[in-house]
């Protein structure tokens, strides 16, 4: 599976912007996807992740509330709209594609380039 994540940019606090991740590949549909982030100079973080069937979604405490993970399977691609944006918020955000819906970037199996949110005080 080859990732391709877009929609970053520079956005004000408190306005919202919406990421999506574009995925190749007959299997899309299989893989839990993640959303994950990072700061400069911190470790990379979980944001959100959704089931295969996008029945089921689950969020960092930092986002719950905010930020809505969804996925459109017959278009092989997952988003996360984020709301209510904060400069806590900056970070470059990849996606992930994994066999089990789990917070560790470590046991997903693909990843996307990433792409930069910038949220401005």
């Amino acid at each position: 599976v080859q990732l391709q994540a877009s929609g970053g940019g520079l956005v004000q606090g408190g306005g919202s912007l919406r990421l999506s991740c574009a995925a190749s590949g007959r299997t899309f549909s299989s893989y839990y996807m993640g959303w994950f982030r990072q700061a400069p100079g911190k470790k990379r973080e979980f944001v959100a992740h959704i089931s295969s069937s996008g029945g089921s979604t689950f969020y960092a405490d930092s986002v719950e509330g905010r930020f809505t993970i969804s996925r459109d399977n017959a278009k092989d691609t997952v988003y996360l709209q984020m709301n209510s944006l904060k400069p806590d918020d900056t970070a470059v955000y990849y996606c992930a594609a994994g066999r089990v819906a789990v917070t560790t970037a470590s046991l997903y199996d693909y990843w996307g380039q990433g792409t930069q949110v910038t949220v401005s005080s």
